[in-house]
């Protein structure tokens, strides 16, 4: 402090810092009397409709505090709205994420599946035909989701030419290439153009896609996807205005032919496949078809097994059955129970004898279990005859001809 500016005189100013204040409780006088308070509203009354309505609301924290008091207690009550209440709070937490934007990559397929499954159509599509409308979409969303470096990313064909494994090496753009190849087979029976402008002498699938690969000046890449979408809407839509009497139409596959509507499930077949293997080849979430379309998959199979057989048995590469004479067309014949559990399951009979024998549980010499996603596998190639997990009982020489044969299916 400066000597030259005493401290002022304390009768002449008023204190720098002021004294406390003195409480009430202090003074001995008596407290003010407290005026009373509003008793509390009373809770709201809410129809079910209107609580329903604001479930939303309360799931952002929108709601007044009546309505979220009301809203709660509801909730206690009702299963129903319990459940979309937490759907609700789930959907708001993916609007507020604490860390990252990135959503769960298999939320894509998740919401693809339901919308497949739920939204009907515009234009009714014949049953046998939406499993192949399905499995494009759910490719389509695949393809969209890589990125131009991956249309590249090796990817290995595989499947079982009737005695080993074999496989064809190509790249995620080629195998859509083999896809839109293989499906024009499909697309010259409903008379839309032939994505193969080069033909060939023996036009199976392998031979086709050969074709357009040496076709090609410089390999596929993400521009086949084009050509290959806009090739599979047009099939659905061909489809779904014929009707279902189309379903008949035999569709050449050169050294045999399928019907129209089984040629379609083939297609859908071919393509969850070679899905699964680009979803492989870029670290990609993929699940299974739905059980309902799988079940059709499997029943195309199992329908196919008897010829397969057959062909197996003419080329010396299975056991030879009863004798043909013994076993006309339409009599009764030896069987095979294939069970198939799991997603798509079900029982069927496989004639063991000739492919006109009838299935007959009366005459049933082995039994065979399989998970019906590795079914699918083994009729893909993907998975070998040896290999496969199945339970076994009875003829074991019928079923090593019967799981050799549902190998057979598969093709490049």
């Amino acid at each position: 402090m400066n000597s030259a500016n005493p401290e002022p005189n304390d009768d002449q100013h008023p204190p720098r810092i002021p004294i406390p204040r003195t409480s009430i409780e202090d003074t001995g006088l008596p407290l003010p009397t407290q005026t009373p308070t509003s008793p509390p509203p009373p809770p709201l009354i809410l129809e079910h409709r209107v609580l329903k309505a604001l479930l939303g609301a309360w799931a952002l924290a929108a709601s007044s505090p009546e309505e979220t008091a009301a809203v709660e207690d509801h909730l206690g009550d009702c299963g129903a709205c319990a459940d979309e209440a937490l759907r609700l709070r789930e959907a708001v937490g993916l609007l507020h994420p604490p860390e990252t934007l990135d959503l769960d990559p298999a939320l894509r397929t998740r919401v693809l599946q339901a919308c497949l499954t739920r939204r009907p159509p515009r234009i009714p599509v014949p049953s046998w035909a939406t499993p192949y409308d399905a499995e494009t979409a759910r490719l389509d969303a695949l393809l969209q989701d890589i990125g131009d470096a991956e249309w590249h990313a090796p990817v290995r064909l595989r499947w079982f030419d009737g005695k080993e494994p074999t496989s064809r090496r190509t790249t995620v753009a080629g195998v859509i290439a083999h896809l839109l190849t293989v499906d024009g087979l499909v697309a010259v029976t409903l008379g839309l153009e032939d994505p193969l402008e080069t033909r060939t002498d023996t036009p199976t699938p392998a031979a086709r896609t050969e074709a357009f690969w040496r076709a090609a000046h410089f390999p596929p890449t993400r521009s086949v996807r084009g050509p290959w979408r806009e090739q599979s809407h047009n099939l659905v839509r061909t489809v779904a205005f014929a009707g279902g009497g189309s379903g008949r139409l035999p569709v050449p596959y050169g050294d045999f032919e399928l019907p129209l509507r089984d040629s379609m499930l083939d297609r859908a077949f071919e393509t969850w496949v070679h899905a699964g293997d680009i979803a492989d080849a870029v670290d990609y979430p993929y699940e299974p078809p739905s059980p309902r379309h799988l079940h059709a998959m499997i029943d195309l199979g199992a329908r196919m097994l008897p010829s397969a057989l057959a062909a197996r048995r003419q080329a010396g590469l299975a056991a030879p059955g009863e004798t043909p004479h013994l076993v006309p067309a339409g009599t009764p014949g030896r069987s095979l129970r294939l069970e198939i559990e799991g997603l798509g399951g079900g029982e069927w009979l496989i004639p063991l004898d000739s492919p006109g024998a009838l299935a007959s549980p009366d005459r049933e010499v082995a039994h065979v279990a399989l998970d019906g996603v590795e079914f699918c596998q083994l009729a893909a190639g993907h998975v070998s005859p040896e290999e496969a997990a199945a339970g076994q009982s009875g003829d074991r020489e019928a079923i090593r001809d019967v799981l050799f044969a549902a190998a057979s299916l598969s093709r490049m």
